[in-house]
């Protein structure tokens, strides 16, 4: 089974990467850009496990490795 985790900075958290795409965007002629916020995608390959018990699996690895949930949220899709 396969959890798809899609990381995110919280609202307010800086992202100078962001605006640097942002600002290369605008230079490549793309002037209706706004915000840009980067993020980070992970497939997570979870086995022998219900698709509920492996949601919240791949949410513990979250919290401890995957997501610093100090400014970054997190959403688990498992299917």
């Amino acid at each position: 089974m396969v959890a798809r985790v899609f990381v995110t900075l919280k609202p307010g958290v800086l992202d100078p990467a962001g605006k640097a795409v942002e600002g290369s965007l605008h230079s490549l002629g793309y002037p209706e850009v706004g915000l840009v916020r980067l993020g980070k995608y992970l497939e997570v390959t979870v086995e022998g496990l219900d698709a509920v018990k492996a949601k919240a699996r791949v949410e513990e690895m979250c919290k401890k490795l995957l997501a610093n949930t100090v400014v970054e949220n997190f959403r688990v899709e498992v299917g």
